[in-house]
């Protein structure tokens, strides 16, 4: 499944980026808790903006408990490790993304699925690249988290090509590498689960 994922990808993680994860694990923890609801509320949008689309909810539906079940994992891993709760930025990641999503239906949903499993993907080798370096405990916790990611992002991209055609959905994965590619080889202002390279 990890060998998808990277075909998928347009590249891997920098090692600069690993080096701020490690020396920034309560920001990293904060923020991975942030992505993990962000990605059930999106799953729950999806649900309510396509709700004459059975195969979608059903995967949505069961995403979005997935989802909250991990927001939940990480709060609590949060507690256990006194990393305390507080306002944090969103990186430009996602929303970079989503501009590239085109604003009229019935592409809109198809590349609104492609830049899901993008970021599922990107999760799913964020936390591969990590493992190897972290704690006993939080390395057990991530490498539990792979097979869900994983399945997350087959199941946005078995969806774009289920509700898109085929070619379509070729062009749009091409267009996403490139800018995903981007926002994570190029340097960021700040670091985040999905930022670029630290300045």
């Amino acid at each position: 499944m990890l060998s998808d994922i990277y075909r998928f990808l347009g590249g891997t993680t920098p090692p600069a980026w690993v080096e701020a994860a490690l020396q920034q694990q309560d920001i990293l923890l904060l923020d991975h808790k942030n992505c993990e609801f962000k990605a059930a509320s999106t799953a729950l949008s999806m649900i309510a903006k396509y709700n004459g689309h059975l195969d979608l909810i059903t995967a949505m539906s069961k995403l979005a408990r997935e989802e909250l079940r991990h927001h939940e994992q990480v709060l609590s891993l949060m507690i256990r490790r006194g990393v305390a709760l507080r306002p944090l930025s969103a990186s430009r990641y996602a929303s970079s993304l989503r501009k590239v999503v085109r604003s009229h239906e019935p592409v809109k949903l198809v590349d609104t699925l492609v830049v899901g499993a993008f970021i599922e993907a990107r999760s799913c080798e964020r936390f591969d690249a990590l493992i190897p370096h972290l704690d006993v405990e939080l390395g057990a916790f991530y490498r539990s988290l792979l097979k869900s990611e994983a399945r997350h992002f087959q199941g946005y991209l078995k969806l774009a090509y289920q509700y898109g055609d085929a070619a379509d959905v070729d062009t749009v994965i091409v267009k996403v590498r490139e800018v995903e590619r981007e926002l994570i080889e190029s340097t960021d202002s700040e670091f985040r689960f999905h930022s670029g390279v630290p300045a």
